[in-house]
């Protein structure tokens, strides 16, 4: 993602949900909520659009507090298709002007990666935040990542995409921001 090209981002939050959290190893777990936390928090300060998904919340839950708190008007799209490219709705919420979407959450191998494939094939840019997204089993996520790089996806961490929205040191919200990457 080139600094020219931010203005063209929007953040997707796939299912971090509660249930499907407490499912996942829990030390990992906790550093992919903080890190997608971060990045919804510095979507909010950077006006960069987000959206959010919930695999089936009736089952699994709601999106974790830690990111709720930050989504603002990013309503949760409720789905039952693991691509959230299958959900209607989810294709509405996508800024069309906006080729760039960085992609966090879980499970990698399952709706990230699924997800991910659509938007390629709908056009669009798709840069995955490794250090955001999870799966039940390390081996599953490390196949995932080589699927998604295989495919032509950007395989990116959270402080690069935090820094690359930013872009300068000079950007009026760059000492706010950079007080989310500790």
């Amino acid at each position: 993602m080139t600094t020219a090209k931010v203005l063209q981002s929007q953040l997707v939050i796939i299912d971090v949900q509660e249930k499907l959290c407490n499912v996942m190893a829990e030390a990992e777990m906790q550093v992919v909520n903080k890190n997608c936390s971060t990045l919804a928090q510095a979507a909010t300060m950077l006006d960069v659009p987000m959206v959010v998904t919930e695999q089936y919340p009736e089952r699994l839950g709601n999106t974790t507090p830690e990111i709720a708190q930050y989504i603002g008007h990013a309503s949760p799209i409720a789905k039952t298709a693991f691509s959230a490219c299958a959900e209607p709705k989810f294709k509405s919420y996508l800024q069309r002007d906006k080729s760039h979407v960085v992609l966090v959450g879980l499970e990698a191998h399952i709706c990230v990666l699924q997800t991910a494939m659509d938007l390629l094939a709908a056009g669009k840019k798709v840069f995955v935040v490794e250090d955001a997204i999870i799966s039940r089993n390390p081996d599953n996520k490390r196949n995932a990542l080589a699927r998604l790089a295989a495919a032509g996806c950007t395989v990116t961490n959270t402080e690069s995409v935090v820094f690359e929205w930013l872009g300068n040191a000079n950007h009026p919200a760059f000492k706010d921001v950079s007080k989310l990457i500790k």
